[in-house]
């Protein structure tokens, strides 16, 4: 039996009940040891090029029985399927907080219903880009959950807590959107039915500071006439620098025969840009009427020349008949 392994970055970010809002599994949990202050979500770190932090991350075991965990650093990205916040695998190249952050530890076993806290280094190069760089400190389980079935899947969880992290130095922010694309889909029939237009863009952050950012899509008909304008909900409200998603948005109610001016404007603080598309709405009947109508006019339009040429061709006389001169009979002499 053929086994496939699964690594689920369990990288739960909504807020649960746990120390310090920390990212939980329900097995287990990451997050920041609480600073003298108060409990931190996140790690929110600041540090100019070439600086050293110091801080501590704790793993907690909820369950009764000790669980054994690989520590890792990781540089976060953005899901190319819907922007969610995700961090790269323990095998795959790191390039900031991943290839920064030392973890005192990099493995650790941690007792039934107890917690321990593991100190960690981030030394910043020198030659680091200003701006913010966003990664996890993971806590990977060793063990493989087997899978069941004929192809049997195998289920590696991991536990992450956000590291927000900004080098000082100059901040640009910068949002574009483009590649939109329009897919309609409408009835045979005007009326018989509902007429739905599927719009595709790309959203990407080419600056160096994380964006949230706001996407609005108007579309315009005939004569300027307002077909919709609204503000889009699925758009990922951390767009993290160098990162670009390709996004969907439905328009059920989409005209059935009109031209539609999309456009769609995507802002975040200091920045805004805007991209357009155009489509023509027309069922496939209408569109096979017109086709065919003119198709006649334009077999008309050359039987109508043909003749119109046939009557203005001038009518060449025909050259006169050659005649041969007829000789002069002799008249029969007379005789003496």
């Amino acid at each position: 039996m053929r086994k496939l392994y699964v690594l689920l970055l369990g990288l739960l970010l909504a807020a649960q009940a746990a120390p310090a809002h920390a990212a939980d599994n329900g097995s287990w949990s990451v997050y920041p040891v609480a600073s003298r202050i108060a409990a931190r979500p996140y790690f929110y770190l600041s540090a100019g090029p070439g600086q050293t932090l110091t801080d501590e991350v704790a793993v907690q075991n909820r369950t009764g029985r000790p669980l054994t965990f690989r520590l890792y650093a990781a540089d976060a990205y953005n899901t190319p399927r819907d922007g969610g916040f995700a961090v790269r695998t323990l095998k795959e190249r790191m390039r900031g907080v991943g290839a920064w952050a030392r973890l005192a530890k990099s493995r650790i076993t941690v007792p039934g219903h107890k917690t321990v806290t593991v100190p960690f280094t981030m030394r910043v190069p020198r030659g680091a880009e200003p701006g913010d760089h966003p990664g996890a400190l993971v806590a990977l389980d060793e063990r493989i959950d087997p899978g069941s079935g004929r192809l049997a899947l195998g289920v590696q969880r991991a536990v992450g807590a956000r590291v927000y992290l900004r080098v000082g130095g100059p901040t640009l922010p910068a949002l574009s959107v483009g590649n939109v694309h329009i897919s309609h889909h409408q009835p045979l029939i005007p009326g018989l039915g509902g007429s739905t237009a599927t719009v595709s863009y790309t959203l990407r952050n080419s600056g160096n500071v994380t964006l949230d950012p706001k996407v609005e899509l108007t579309a315009r008909g005939l004569f300027g006439r307002t077909l919709l304008d609204r503000e889009l909900t699925r758009v990922p409200s951390e767009l993290l620098p160098g990162q670009s998603v390709r996004l969907t948005e439905t328009w059920r109610g989409a005209p059935q025969l009109d031209r539609a001016d999309v456009t769609l404007t995507a802002s975040a603080p200091g920045t805004r840009q805007s991209a357009s598309a155009s489509f023509v709405a027309l069922p496939w009947a209408v569109a096979a009427l017109l086709f065919a109508a003119g198709l006649v006019t334009g077999v008309l339009l050359v039987r109508a020349r043909r003749g119109r040429a046939r009557r203005s061709v001038p009518v060449r006389p025909s050259p006169p008949a050659r005649t041969t001169p007829s000789r002069p009979r002799s008249s029969p002499s007379a005789r003496p």
